[in-house]
Order: C-alpha cells, then structure tokens, then sequence
C-alpha cells in the first residue's frame, strides 16, 4: 500500500479538517491547490499561514506533511456567470443552485490533482466535499467523487482511492473532527486561520471565524460553530 496522500487544499475549514484527518493515517502528505480567479482570493493567503501553524502546532505533523503545489487555473474565470468568480449576486439560480456554484470545478480539480499524484507516485487523494450540509453542488456529492475515482483510474491506468472524510457529516460534526484530531489548539488554529467567507471578508473575528457572516458560507459555518458548541456545553 502506497502511504502517502494529496489533500486538495484551499486553506477553508473543510479542507484543513481534511489534511488533520490525513496527517493522522499517511506518513507523506503533499498538498495542492489552485487559484482560479475566485474572488475570496484571500484564501490563497490563508492557507500559506495555516499550512505554517499545522507545522508550529505538531512536530510530527511537520515531518509528515511535505510539498505544497499551486496551480493557475483561469478557465473558470474567463468562463465567468457564477458569484465566485465575478461580481454576480449570491441568490439561487433559476436551475436550483445557487449562482456560487462552479460548474466542472471540482471534477477539474479531481483532474488536476489526479495527475499531479501520478508524477509523483501518490496514490491517495484526499478532497473535503460533502453532501450533508453543503449548497446543493452535484459535484460534491458521493455519486460524483465515485464515478470520477473511476473514470480517473481508467484514464490513468491507476490504482487512485479518493477519500471524502466529510462526506457525511454536516458543519457541527466538522468541528469535531478537528476537536478530536487536533484538540483545542486545532480547533484555534481552524478558527482563527482559515477562510470559508465568499466575499473573502476578513475584517471581524467572530467567534466561528472570520467573514462577513451573512453570505451561505458564513452563514453555515457559524451554524455548525453553535452546534458544537452547545454539544460540549451538554
């Protein structure tokens, strides 16, 4: 069994929980992301500083977690016609989903990521979508990560196994993964570092994080912090 694993890594809550979750089961761990002209093009920032807080925070941590890959990704942007890559209102769509879905943008990081792993000889990818509590994405659902682990194995000649440890679980269960992985220093850390706000709002630090608390993205993650809060205060 190849031990070692890719995290596609934007520097959000989910994707840092997902690296955590990672760093615990794979001796060598790469990350990826990818700049696409997203308009919380802020998180391209945070995640440099998260990725420097996992190494402060855990030595072991340090000596697992390896290479970093950024890779320039415009067709979305030049695409356009979604709030996440120009300055289109976050409302729902007339097809049912929101104006902040992407379409194709997880089955091209999938892609991209897929063939990154294969040049350097990785065989576990690790991506943070759910279809729990999320915006209704069909990209993040199971269906959609198990047809392309399939079609990527195919069209790679590869033995890829794609993991989605957040699959199933909404945001409350989120923060208690990291609880649990990484106790409160990580929790901290997922606070306090990483990005989730659409409108990539970082003027206020609110007790889930920081945003601009109104878009669907603060707006779940600030829901999630309540649930778990009010757990442990059970």
């Amino acid at each position: 069994m190849n031990n070692s694993a890719l995290v596609v890594f934007s520097g959000g809550q989910d994707s840092t929980t997902c690296l955590a979750w990672a760093l615990q089961r794979f001796d060598s761990v790469a990350t990826i992301g990818f700049s696409y002209g997203q308009r919380h093009n802020v998180e391209m920032d945070c995640r440099e500083n998260v990725l420097s807080e996992i190494r402060r925070l855990s030595e072991d941590w340090d000596q697992r977690l390896k290479h970093d890959q950024v890779l320039e990704i415009g067709l979305f942007n030049e695409i356009g016609g979604t709030a996440l890559t120009e300055e289109v209102e976050i409302s729902m769509g007339e097809n049912g989903l929101p104006t902040t879905f992407v379409p194709g943008r997880n089955l091209v990081f999938l892609t991209a990521a897929a063939a990154y792993a294969y040049r350097q000889g990785i065989r576990h990818i690790i991506i943070g979508v759910c279809e729990t509590d999320f915006s209704g994405y069909p990209d993040c659902r199971d269906d959609t990560i198990k047809a392309m682990q399939v079609a990527l194995n195919l069209g790679m000649e590869s033995r890829f196994v794609i993991h989605t440890p957040l699959m199933w679980i909404d945001k409350a269960e989120t923060w208690t993964m990291a609880d649990v992985i990484g106790g409160p220093a990580f929790v901290d850390l997922v606070r306090e570092h990483t990005h989730t706000c659409y409108l990539g709002d970082r003027s206020e630090l609110h007790e889930w994080g920081y945003g601009c608390g109104t878009c669907p993205a603060c707006e779940l993650r600030a829901r999630g912090w309540e649930q778990f809060q009010a757990g442990k205060n059970k």
